[in-house]
Parts: structure tokens; C-alpha cells; sequence
């Protein structure tokens, strides 16, 4: 389908002047929000991931490419509830990015407890800081996965869904959930299609899930 067209004054009315934090900014879906993120007029960014070496390349290309921008590179766990406290605490986000999630369906399926205690845990404690400290925003990046779940992955993810919904909905808050699902996402890392490009160039071949397996693609940015 045609990309969607984003109002970019509205975007920039909503950003301007804000502190704003990212979980998982490391990461493929992470970093490209901060990528863009750097076109507008924010306060602040507080951005924070578990994964040392992603955070150190996102580190060099922000300086290189964004040597003004105001930001702090956290190395934090968003299940740890006491670090991610004292995070919201001292920065106090007006809007949160909620990008940090285990992803990859088959290590997943294999370890299912910590793709729970991660992506559901973690979504929870982050969720209830943004409460707790009034965020005006949170918006929790899900899958496609999510929908009818066959998979442990897909499982977590529909749960994190139901619980922002659940926040969503409780009458003494003051902020708005939002959550917005993700397709394979091309050149992710961990993407197929990498996958896809080493397997036809050793000559096949392609490799598949399952016969009936339909995949839905969208560009990073």
C-alpha cells in the first residue's frame, strides 16, 4: 500500500518542548525512532537499553550525525522496577516510546520465561512509571504477532496489548495509551530478509517457517 503520510506540524506541535523516553532505543525499531525524533524540536531524550554494544554504535552515530542533540544514553534493564524508577524520577518523560522487547520467535519459543518476564514485565513496570509520574503519552510498540498469537513471542505481545489497554482505560490517570503493531520490519536485525539474501546467494535454498505462513513487510522508516 502507499506509505502513510505523516502531519509533521502536528507531530512537531506535539514534541516540541518535551522530554521524551525511549526503552529499547538500541534496537532496530529503537534507534530508527530516535533517527527521526532528531528532526523536531524536543527538550530531551532519555534513551535507554539493556544491550551494551547496540548502544554504543547508536552512541558514535548520534554524535557523528546529531552533534547538538540533547540527549542521555541510559545502559538499563526496563524490568529492573527500582533503575527505571529512579529513570522516570529524575527525568520525568513527557512521552514514553516503549520499543524494549524480546523478538525473535524461535530463541523465544525456546525460552519462554524470559520472553514473559521481559516483554510483559517490562511493559508493566514502564507502564505503571508513566503513571506514577504523569506522562502525557505512552506508546508501546506490538507486532502483528499479536493478533490470534501462535507463537510465545505473539503471546507476550497480546498480553503487553491488553494490559496498556487496561491501563488505558483506568479513570484516575492522566495518561494516553497508545500502541501501534509492527510487520516484519526489512533489514531488522534478525530480519528474514537478510536471511533470505545469504541463502539465495549460496545458491538456495530458501528456507521457511511453514508452507502456509503469510508475512507482512514494512520499511523501517
Amino acid at each position: 500500500r502507499d506509505p502513510i503520510k505523516l502531519d509533521l506540524q502536528r507531530i512537531q506541535k506535539g514534541l516540541k518542548d518535551k522530554t521524551i523516553l525511549v526503552t529499547g532505543a538500541a534496537g532496530s525499531i529503537g534507534s530508527e525512532i530516535v533517527r527521526q525524533l532528531m528532526k523536531f524540536d524536543y527538550n530531551r531524550l532519555i534513551l535507554v537499553d539493556q544491550s551494551e554494544t547496540p548502544s554504543f554504535f547508536l552512541n558514535n552515530e548520534l554524535r557523528e550525525n546529531f552533534p547538538s542533540a540533547n540527549y542521555k544514553l541510559i545502559i538499563g534493564d526496563v524490568t529492573n522496577e527500582l533503575k527505571m524508577d529512579f529513570i522516570f524520577r529524575r527525568y520525568r518523560p513527557d512521552i514514553v516510546f516503549h520499543a524494549s522487547a524480546y523478538k525473535h520467535v524461535p530463541v523465544m519459543e525456546a525460552n519462554s520465561h524470559e520472553s514473559f518476564r521481559t516483554n510483559v514485565g517490562g511493559t508493566k513496570v514502564v507502564s505503571d512509571l508513566a503513571i506514577k509520574y504523569d506522562a502525557e503519552k505512552f506508546v508501546m510498540i506490538s507486532s502483528d504477532k499479536a493478533v490470534n498469537p501462535t507463537n510465545v513471542m505473539g503471546a507476550t505481545k497480546k498480553v503487553c496489548e491488553l494490559l496498556v489497554h487496561a491501563q488505558a482505560n483506568r479513570s484516575d490517570i492522566k495518561t494516553k495509551f497508545i500502541t501501534t503493531r509492527f510487520g516484519n520490519v526489512l533489514g531488522s536485525n534478525g530480519s528474514v530478509i537478510p536471511l533470505f539474501r545469504k541463502q539465495i546467494a549460496e545458491g538456495g535454498p530458501l528456507t521457511i517457517t511453514h508452507p502456509e505462513i503469510t508475512r507482512f513487510f514494512m520499511t523501517i522508516p
